[in-house]
């Protein structure tokens, strides 16, 4: 047998897979170029790192490394249950979100059912769906954000899951609540509906869907939620998902018994409790926006409203080479060619310093 034989044994959807591809790591980018000041705006990070309480969580775990940690994850579970109104049995613990997307499709899709999902959405969903070996369906978006409608009228009868992201990742669009609330309606009681709400914290209240509510009303909808992100975890891998306790129930009979780390459940329990760190965090993602679109402005560049932690701003040229460009100087964003938005760069909230490198950077290389 060959080494190139290896891959005809792995599953079709497997074989022709191209792996996600992480943002560049710091640490690459100063061997690489031998810089030492980098900063990075690429992977939507809290640029405020962890808060106190979750490090001091993460400190006191430590003496317990030689055990496994508690496969149920059940004071994590009744912290959430308690902030959202839900019971321990509604929820399903995941390493990082991006596992509870993986263990939707293992569980619902067979090569034979298909899912619907936005173009312009989050990576992860062709993924999962091509691994498995099901057919994605994607549907053209509207001004960058999900086009409901059109989605709703893709759906047929060998459709099982739709993928939503809400506010979508690269873009950061956000669907209004009574559109969103129809659209899951509407469902067949055959199609569930993922609902992806990895940046919903940084949504203004005022423009937040109330989804939480919507589980009362439909057992087909999960939601997704993670700590990478305004909790600043992202190290840790702890996310989770919101649904009726028949769903959870079956996604923990394939989900790994002890797929959270000590110290990540530790973390993330306290970071519950950190109002602090969240307000902190929130008010420095809605002052760098500022920060942001103002520089973009005066460069008389365009960009995507968003609700999110980042902002894809519109170059109105290649975008690679201005990515390339800008590592030189020590700054790392996302390109998003591979989001078919080739034209774009997506780039996350720093703190004010950093926000303002990034500028004068972007600012040299356009001029």
């Amino acid at each position: 047998m060959s080494n190139e034989s290896i891959y005809r044994l792995a599953l079709t959807g497997v074989q022709q897979l191209i792996p996600y591809k992480a943002g560049k790591p710091i640490e690459e980018l100063e061997r690489e170029l031998g810089l030492t000041q980098i900063i990075k705006l690429a992977s939507n990070e809290n640029p405020l790192g962890p808060g106190k309480k979750a490090v001091a969580a993460i400190q006191a775990a430590l003496p317990e490394l030689a055990l496994y940690p508690d496969g149920s994850g059940f004071h994590l579970k009744q912290a959430l249950a308690s902030k959202y109104g839900l019971d321990a049995s509604q929820i399903t613990l995941g390493n990082g979100s991006n596992e509870i997307l993986e263990l939707v499709a293992r569980v619902f899709l067979t090569p034979d059912l298909a899912v619907v999902f936005s173009q312009h959405a989050f990576a992860v969903y062709p993924l999962v769906t091509q691994a498995v070996g099901a057919t994605a369906i994607v549907v053209p978006a509207s001004h960058y954000g999900h086009d409901l409608q059109a989605m709703a009228q893709a759906i047929t009868a060998h459709t099982r899951l739709v993928f939503i992201a809400n506010p979508n990742n690269p873009t950061g669009t956000l669907l209004a609540q009574a559109e969103l609330e129809a659209f899951i309606d509407a469902l067949p009681d055959t199609v569930i509906c993922v609902l992806d709400e990895a940046y919903f914290e940084f949504v203004q209240q005022t423009a937040a869907a109330d989804s939480i509510a919507w589980l009362q009303k439909y057992p087909n909808l999960i939601i997704t939620r993670t700590f990478s992100k305004v909790y600043g975890l992202a190290g840790l891998r702890v996310g989770y998902s919101l649904s009726s306790p028949e769903m959870a129930d079956i996604l923990n009979r394939v989900r790994q018994p002890f797929n959270n780390n000590s110290l990540a459940l530790a973390a993330a329990h306290a970071a519950l409790a950190d109002d602090a760190h969240l307000q902190a965090t929130i008010t420095n993602n809605s002052q760098g926006m500022q920060q942001l679109t103002d520089g973009f402005k005066a460069l008389s560049l365009e960009w995507i409203p968003s609700a999110g932690n980042f902002v894809a701003v519109d170059l109105k040229r290649e975008g690679m080479p201005i990515y390339e460009a800008l590592l030189q100087k020590g700054v790392i964003v996302r390109p998003v060619a591979n989001y078919e938005m080739p034209n774009f760069l997506r780039i996350s909230i720093g703190t004010p310093a950093e926000n303002a490198v990034f500028l004068q950077a972007l600012n040299d290389v356009l001029n």
